[in-house]
């Protein structure tokens, strides 16, 4: 808050404070931006024109973009209520995306500290994740069903050991596809939950059909999901879950055909329009609630 000046005492009478109001509400609207001749403004919490909608969806699939398109009003509805939750929850890490050697999550806490299984050693994730870790873990159980956490936090330090480990057993191209380089795995953001056998074998377990049946409840998304390899940049992997917040499943869900890259690449584009338009329209949050503690993207 350091530069902003000190609140003023109010100086004027009830009338003339509020003609004062109302003649800054009107100026507010006259900031909006106007649609262009045959377009139409969405009526929703974020003000965009349905022509900026249109050039936003412009890269997704044909069909998740003809999705977005015919209910734009409830799609922005969700969108709105993504933003809500802290941004680091949907920061783009991949290939192309990669953090910086030096990001770690200042809150990370050990899985042993709670009541989980643990498949070995010290698995960290970071605090603000476990009442969803908790929450998903209950339920799991109350079915009947254990889950087992094989790997959460990697530094750039240790995933670059792993991933040197995966290119001498396989070679580069295939460690490509099975590993992230340092840096681009989503491991380092203390969000991202590797459960079970960490196999393919996974996938038909009672605890894999558990998380592809039920993890979006509780806010997690499968990151590497079968054919999208294309898309994502690895192979399929069945245990590999990342938290993006209950909001944000639902919306991947229901308008980004439940492909998380998909939604994180349209956010990472377009949220900066997005915020600026949810606060033209007047429904936004605090910015520093969400933008806080966003991590520096390692230059290429």
């Amino acid at each position: 808050m350091q530069g902003l000046p000190r609140r003023l005492k109010p100086r004027v009478k009830a009338r003339t404070h509020g003609l004062i109001v109302l003649l800054g509400l009107l100026a507010a609207g006259a900031l909006l931006p106007r649609a262009a001749p045959g377009d139409s403004r969405i009526t929703t919490n974020i003000a965009l024109s349905s022509s900026e909608l249109e050039a936003m969806t412009q890269s997704l699939p044909q069909g998740i973009r003809a999705g977005i398109l015919a209910s734009p009003q409830d799609f922005l509805r969700l969108v709105g209520n993504a933003l809500d939750e802290p941004a680091i929850f949907f920061h783009l890490v991949d290939k192309r995306h990669p953090l910086a050697a030096d990001y770690e999550p200042e809150d990370l806490v050990n899985l042993k500290a709670y009541p989980l299984s643990v498949s070995w050693g010290d698995i960290l994730l970071r605090k603000a994740i476990m009442p969803a870790v908790l929450e998903m873990t209950g339920a799991a159980m109350k079915d009947g069903v254990g889950l087992v956490f094989s790997s959460g936090y990697r530094s750039f330090e240790y995933q670059k050991y792993v991933y040197a480990r995966e290119v001498e057993a396989y070679g580069q191209e295939t460690a490509d596809l099975e590993s992230a380089r340092p840096g681009a795995s989503q491991h380092q953001l203390g969000t991202a939950i590797d459960f079970g056998s960490i196999t393919d074998a996974f996938a038909q377990t009672r605890a894999g059909r558990w998380l592809a049946a039920h993890a979006a409840e509780y806010g997690f998304s499968l990151s590497y999901p079968q054919g999208y390899e294309g898309v994502t940049g690895y192979r399929y992997e069945s245990w590999h879950y990342r938290f993006i917040t209950k909001p944000g499943a639902l919306l991947q869900r229901k308008y980004f055909g439940d492909i998380q890259q998909y939604l994180l690449e349209f956010l990472d584009e377009n949220r900066a329009v997005l915020e600026s338009r949810r606060a033209i329209a007047g429904r936004g949050r605090t910015p520093g609630r969400r933008g806080k503690g966003l991590p520096r993207r390692r230059s290429r």
